[in-house]
């Protein structure tokens, strides 16, 4: 069981930069990569970034690559997204999600609560 709690969400203006933070706790945590979604109203879950609570680099998806990085506090249990130069379609639910390191994408079986991104002036 691996329990995953997101904070940092809030309402910013177009330009900002907004970090977001997922503190995993639980089981064995650091066999497990963490992963940010996000879920905009009306639309698919889109997978963002990932990366494992110890060891590795992270990985960002293309599309937010250059406005979004992902690193991690090992002491902490804790993964972190940047995201800087926001945009009005960054405006989402972002959730943390965990899966067994080494496993597909599809092996995403713990996630947080959801933390909202409100991108407007």
């Amino acid at each position: 069981q691996v329990n995953l709690v997101e904070s940092g969400g809030r309402l910013v203006q177009p330009g900002d930069s907004l970090r977001l933070s997922c503190a995993a706790s639980g089981g064995a945590v650091s066999l497990y990569t963490l992963g940010w979604f996000r879920q905009a109203s009306g639309k698919e879950r889109e997978f963002l970034a990932a990366i494992a609570l110890t060891g590795g680099s992270g990985y960002v998806e293309d599309f937010v690559k250059g406005r979004f990085t992902i690193s991690r506090n090992n002491a902490m249990n804790t993964v972190f997204l940047q995201m800087n130069d926001l945009k009005s379609e960054d405006t989402a639910v972002y959730y943390c999600a965990a899966k067994p390191r080494g496993e597909s994408r599809s092996h995403y079986g713990y996630w947080g609560q959801g933390t909202q991104v409100t991108v407007s002036s």
